[in-house]
């Protein structure tokens, strides 16, 4: 995920691109991520490109398929089964709980909008 994330936010990249986003300090060695890379690509959470010589990744979905995907999977497409266990699982204060209301009836005025 943290290697996704990375591309999510820089889009296609070089190894060396991710490695410094995902290790600025040198905490993680460059040949482990571009294992990770290889393996992801392999398993087609990434597509390769080569170019110049140079090996190219990017994600093959985006965060929105991936956690659409990770609902179905895991909660069989159920969203209040996914909401209700991130409630239970996390301290989601008072505050938070009341700014995830105001973002639902927003996304349902929204979809009504669409709809019309």
């Amino acid at each position: 995920m943290d290697v996704l994330k990375v591309l999510w936010e820089l889009g296609e990249s070089r190894v060396r691109d991710v490695h410094e986003a995902m290790c600025p300090d040198g905490e993680c060695a460059f040949t482990t991520v571009q294992t990770l890379l290889r393996i992801m690509a392999k398993k087609g959470f990434v597509k390769q490109r080569i170019d110049a010589r140079k090996l190219y990744y990017k994600p093959s979905y985006s965060a929105a398929n991936a956690s659409s995907k990770f609902l179905h999977k895991v909660f069989d497409g159920a969203v209040d089964k996914l909401v209700l266990s991130m409630l239970t699982a996390e301290d989601v204060s008072v505050d938070e709980m009341r700014e995830l209301e105001k973002m639902i009836a927003k996304a349902r005025k929204d979809k009504q909008k669409s709809k019309e």
